[in-house]
């Protein structure tokens, strides 16, 4: 068996948000490549897969859920977003290298297909509802069966212009969060759009967890009427119990998990049937061994998976998830991303996108591959030292809404 001998960090994208590990073999060009991307803490992750490789380095490549575990617990404290992605990019690539060695997709060691393509689904959005609709209407003509709907960025509906019921000595803002208002705006999104293209897309919201918990959960009772594919990020982690109150007041499909990295955030959600979609990035998830764990245990409940994506992922955490939704019978539904032409070009094997369906490929291991010299070309040094930090939204009296 292949031993591993190295492991190292590729940065890339203009901004340096992406960070592709790649785990090399004593067996000549047999290596693998997996997804440590943070989009706010590109620096610590490399830190991170750095401190972990000697602990790998002479190890056999295959043993991969025993490898997992010794990484999981080498530092003592665990569940942390930052050992999960450098955990995961790691787990990636060892996957990666088992396909080759195999000759077979991923997906095809963990069981073979369940399905023929994975079902992904589309992000609309529009400043005002004529734009959303215009927007819906082309990704339906497109193809997609499952279709997200915003008004403008996070919390659109929710703002009011800046300065509308602030306190005297607070700085001027350029708008501000309204849970009241969002509650309005919603629900006639939905009416709108239901009224304009009927009930036949099945049509989903991102809250992104900006309403405080029982307005959450009048969101959810009130967009009932509306037969949502799901309602995304309703609640922040820290208020994950209220679920058992929308359970209560309504059956609008939950989604939920984005920000998830402990097992004690997902696994109540799951067992007790809270929820109805588990959205952990498959990197923060802890990779490829540890989410092919979460839907085993969403099959035994119910519950589906809809593996996060979002515009700062990368192709090869996409790939991931691909072969994840191919050999699960708890997939449910595929976050989409689109990537510029030049980065698509890193990466030789990417999952096809085409008619609302992601396509893997039938190329030993992951099927991805990354071109060094053009992802080195990419990357953009100034932009690279930059510090980046989530977006901030304020209500009117001050007071941070979380993201």
């Amino acid at each position: 068996m292949p031993k591993i001998t190295a492991i190292q960090t590729i940065r890339t994208r203009a901004a340096g948000r992406w960070v592709i590990v790649k785990v090399l073999t004593d067996q000549p060009g047999l290596y693998g490549i997996g997804s440590a991307s943070d989009h706010y803490h590109s620096s610590t992750v490399i830190t991170a897969i750095e401190t972990i490789a000697p602990l790998l380095i002479g190890r056999e490549a295959g043993h991969i859920e025993d490898n997992w575990q010794s990484v999981y617990t080498h530092g003592y404290w665990r569940n942390g977003s930052i050992l999960n992605t450098a955990l995961a990019g790691i787990d990636m690539a060892l996957w990666d290298i088992k396909g080759k060695e195999a000759g077979m997709p991923v997906y095809q060691l963990l069981g073979g297909p369940t399905r023929d393509a994975v079902l992904a689904y589309a992000h609309a959005g529009g400043n005002d509802l004529a734009e959303l609709e215009d927007d819906v209407r082309r990704y339906m003509e497109e193809g997609y069966q499952v279709i997200r709907c915003q008004l403008g960025n996070y919390g659109g509906g929710g703002f009011l212009p800046g300065g509308t019921g602030q306190p005297q000595n607070a700085p001027p803002r350029e708008r501000l969060f309204d849970d009241e208002a969002y509650l309005k705006n919603i629900p006639e999104m939905f009416a709108y759009l239901r009224d304009k293209v009927g009930f036949d897309p099945k049509l989903t919201h991102d809250v992104h967890e900006h309403l405080r918990p029982h307005n959450a959960v009048a969101l959810a009772k009130l967009l009932e009427p509306y037969r949502l594919f799901f309602l995304e990020d309703l609640l922040s982690p820290e208020q994950i119990h209220w679920y058992r109150q929308v359970r209560q007041q309504c059956v609008t499909p939950q989604a939920m998990g984005e920000l998830f990295v402990n097992p004690h955030e997902w696994m109540p959600l799951i067992t007790e049937r809270l929820i109805d979609y588990v959205r952990v990035r498959v990197s923060k998830g802890g990779g490829i061994t540890n989410c092919r764990k979460i839907a085993t245990l969403c099959e035994w409940f119910g519950v589906h998976t809809a593996w996060q994506e979002g515009g700062d992922n990368d192709p090869v955490n996409q790939m991931a998830a691909v072969h994840l939704d191919l050999a699960s019978t708890s997939f449910g539904v595929q976050e989409e991303n689109h990537f510029r032409p030049e980065e698509y070009d890193l990466f030789p094997g990417y999952a096809r996108l085409e008619g609302g369906y992601l396509y893997a490929n039938e190329q030993p291991g992951l099927g991805i591959d990354i071109d060094e010299a053009k992802a080195r070309a990419l990357l953009n040094p100034e932009l690279a030292a930059r510090a980046y930090f989530m977006a901030e939204d304020r209500r009117p009296d001050g007071s941070i809404v979380r993201p």
